[in-house]
């Protein structure tokens, strides 16, 4: 154990492996734009963007709880008294989160997407600070939050008039998204010295998942295009939520959790290049202000992180 310990406690081993969570959470803003051109999913089809969205992070959980399984070498099952954390962790990070996250990424690009989505880091700050006390709120934390919260402004500004540029139920769903996360990941604080996060993370997309394709089926979805492609990718998206979270549990298990942080601010920056590779977004990723509040996002994160 002493040995596994100082292995995973290396500044280049937990690097590598945030980039690549990181890498794999950037991916998910324009496979999630491919997966729905490849089942025919419309802007409008609310209730089959839900089922897709359910089928996916059941996938994910199930994929969890195995990968947890096969690392601690037995089975992952949840104590008695876990089942509400796992209820209330499932419903902020799963069902409300995704629920908008689905429906804002349908009308919104997948570069504006990434980058609001990197104000979960500043509105957990803001959540844990002021609403939890599970922290103090610093000169350094609260420089972070205008620097994030600038970019933004920045990259739904259009012409002078922020509301132009952008939708309710796009950019706007995008945003509550992130609050939802925020509020999990100040939940999940708390319940991971009750319970392995391994077991929380994998129950709650179980339930959360099976949630959203109920919902979804009631409100009228499904997937009528079904290919070897689409499948492939919705596979793909349950496995990039399966290993980034166990292996991001895995390394905040050895280390402080400000020393595995810090590298999120990469999130946005992989969610954007992705975007413009994979989506046809260069134009809009690589433009003035695309890039200046990447900046600005990424330079907040790291203030937030950032040690004295």
């Amino acid at each position: 154990m002493g040995q596994k310990k100082l292995q995973m406690t290396n500044i280049w081993t937990v690097a590598l492996g945030a980039m690549v969570c990181c890498a794999l959470w950037g991916s998910a803003f324009p496979c999630i734009k491919i997966g729905y051109q490849m089942f025919g999913i419309l802007g409008d089809q609310v209730g089959t963007q839900i089922l897709f969205a359910g089928i996916r992070f059941t996938l994910a959980g199930l994929m969890t709880v195995a990968i947890g399984s096969f690392i601690s070498k037995k089975a992952l099952i949840p104590k008695k008294t876990s089942w509400s954390m796992i209820f209330k962790l499932c419903i902020f990070q799963t069902v409300v989160q995704y629920l908008f996250f689905y429906m804002g990424l349908a009308h919104a690009s997948g570069v504006k997407s990434s980058i609001i989505t990197g104000s979960n880091v500043f509105l957990a700050v803001l959540i844990a600070c002021l609403v939890f006390h599970q922290e103090h709120m610093t000169r350094q934390k609260i420089l972070g939050c205008l620097l994030g919260f600038a970019g933004v402004v920045l990259i739904n500004w259009n012409g002078g008039a922020l509301e132009s540029s952008m939708k309710w139920n796009g950019e706007g769903f995008i945003f509550l998204a992130a609050l939802s996360y925020a509020i999990s990941s100040v939940l999940i604080k708390d319940y991971s010295v009750k319970e392995n996060p391994m077991i929380l993370s994998g129950y709650q997309f179980t339930v959360g998942g099976l949630i959203m394709v109920c919902c979804g089926a009631a409100l009228g979805g499904r997937l009528e295009i079904v290919t070897v492609g689409g499948i492939l990718m919705l596979l793909y998206l349950g496995m990039l939520s399966a290993v980034a979270y166990s292996l991001w549990a895995v390394l905040l298990k050895y280390n402080p959790v400000s020393k595995v942080a810090v590298f999120g601010f990469m999130n946005p920056v992989f969610g954007v290049i992705l975007s413009a590779l994979l989506l046809g977004e260069g134009e809009q990723a690589f433009g003035w202000k695309s890039l200046a509040a990447l900046i600005l996002v990424c330079a907040g994160i790291f203030a937030v992180n950032r040690k004295k």
